[in-house]
């Protein structure tokens, strides 16, 4: 009971000073602020996690869908078919610069979120992108057959086709998450701010910045597991001559903003039982030495 009358009485000197309108509002308003000034900066903090977040997820889901900088390098996994070996191919074919080209297929090929583009490896480099498709999937044999020229053909294994259907499932689920991971950090940009005036906040707020970090980390897991799954698949294949590589400068995106979540996450777990608030500050329950030492004459006058 002492304990609580205590706190009314903080509370109250407080609220008497403010609505009073007396030269020490001003001073218990600054001091106010100082108080929880922590807790401001937390805030702060976790609000420039969430932003560079969004920065690197929006990275993450436009990498490769046009030939411009840092786009072009941003790609999930690439295929360089220039040296691709044949199972056999029709007669009178003019030879190439690769034998890529001397089939009718592109020398490479690259994948993203949304599409792929395909190219040569010399001064041309990437020459088309296909259209950001919502529902797309990059599957390498229906490309290659469709521009193999006729009378050509190539030695695809069953069990390629196999892991393909396998990853397509794994693509989709990664590509949602990375789309919801993106929804939710500009949510929470949006609303971090709301902690600062009560702890009880940190709840709700903390739950949702967990749910965004579980996401993105899962997508980023997903990511690393798909590209090098699907370059061990098709470099297993020697006879193929295909030689398939990771998109590190993706993979790293993905990874940032895997690690700024979690950051951030961590930051608002601490923000939930850490760090003066407002309504601890009205309510008396937490005060900081400049609030006690401005509550105290109004508690002896009392």
């Amino acid at each position: 009971m002492a304990l609580f009358r205590k706190r009314n009485k903080t509370s109250n000197a407080i609220e008497n000073d403010k609505e009073g309108g007396s030269p020490a509002n001003a001073e218990i308003k600054a001091k106010f602020k100082r108080e929880t000034r922590t807790r401001r900066t937390t805030v702060g903090i976790v609000a420039f996690f969430y932003l560079l977040a969004i920065i690197f997820l929006i990275l993450v889901e436009i990498g490769n869908t046009s030939d411009k900088p840092v786009l072009r390098d941003t790609y999930t996994f690439k295929l360089d078919l220039s040296n691709i070996l044949p199972q056999s191919a029709p007669s009178g074919l003019t030879l190439q610069n690769s034998v890529a080209r001397t089939l009718g297929l592109h020398d490479f090929y690259q994948v993203g979120l949304w599409n792929f583009c395909e190219g040569y490896n010399d001064d041309h480099g990437i020459t088309k992108c296909s259209k950001p498709n919502f529902a797309f999937w990059f599957n390498p044999v229906k490309i290659i057959l469709s521009e193999l020229l006729s009378g050509a053909s190539i030695a695809l294994p069953s069990e390629v086709n196999d892991i393909l259907n396998i990853l397509r499932i794994a693509f989709h689920i990664m590509f949602g998450f990375f789309f919801g991971g993106l929804i939710l950090d500009g949510v929470l940009l949006i609303i971090t701010p709301i902690v600062l005036y009560s702890r009880w906040w940190s709840l709700p707020v903390g739950l949702l910045s967990g749910l965004s970090a579980l996401v993105v980390v899962v997508g980023a897991i997903l990511g690393t597991v798909i590209a090098y799954v699907f370059r061990a698949a098709l470099n297993s294949q020697p006879d193929l001559g295909v030689d398939a590589s990771l998109g590190a400068q993706m993979l790293a995106f993905q990874w940032i903003a895997a690690g700024f979540n979690l950051l951030a996450f961590i930051f608002h777990a601490g923000l939930g039982c850490c760090c003066t608030s407002r309504r601890d500050l009205r309510t008396g329950r937490k005060r900081g030495r400049g609030m006690q030492q401005a509550a105290s004459p109004a508690s002896t006058a009392s």
